[in-house]
């Protein structure tokens, strides 16, 4: 039986919601875009990008972790450019992995950012479905 995720989305005031993700996790978005506004919160796209850079960034530790591989200063910065029409969507998506990591497992590291990429992130292949995903891997 496949899992189940919820998110409920609750209007707070004017354009700021409150999203209780699997009925336990609040997240407050809101945007000024749309005027009416105040930034209380990330809006809706960018959260998109915070659910990719998370998802990549546990299966790069938890495969680095599976081959004995150690590691500090990890991150995962996600950018994207959105088109000016509507639909405002993103045209590209750029994930960059920073790491600070031994040279001589360098060569692990790529392999765990191909096989979240190509197998085991589920967020970067539902948006790679409609947008392309480049990353790349600056070692610190």
């Amino acid at each position: 039986m496949p899992s189940l995720h919820k998110a409920e989305t609750q209007h707070n005031s004017d354009m700021q919601f409150t999203s209780v993700v699997n009925n336990k996790h609040k997240v407050i978005i809101d945007t000024t875009e749309a005027g009416g506004g105040h930034d209380a919160g990330p809006s809706p796209k960018p959260l998109l990008l915070t659910a990719l850079s998370g998802c990549t960034a546990m299966d790069v530790v938890a495969l680095l972790k599976k081959m004995r591989v150690n590691f500090t200063d990890f991150t995962v910065e996600a950018e994207a450019d959105l088109r000016d029409e509507h639909p405002k969507i993103y045209t590209e998506i750029r994930l960059t992995y920073k790491i600070k990591i031994a040279e001589a497992d360098y060569e692990k590291l790529e392999k765990a950012v191909e096989l979240s990429k190509e197998q085991y992130c589920g967020v970067s292949a539902m948006l790679a479905m409609v947008c392309p995903i480049v990353s790349k891997i600056v070692y610190l």
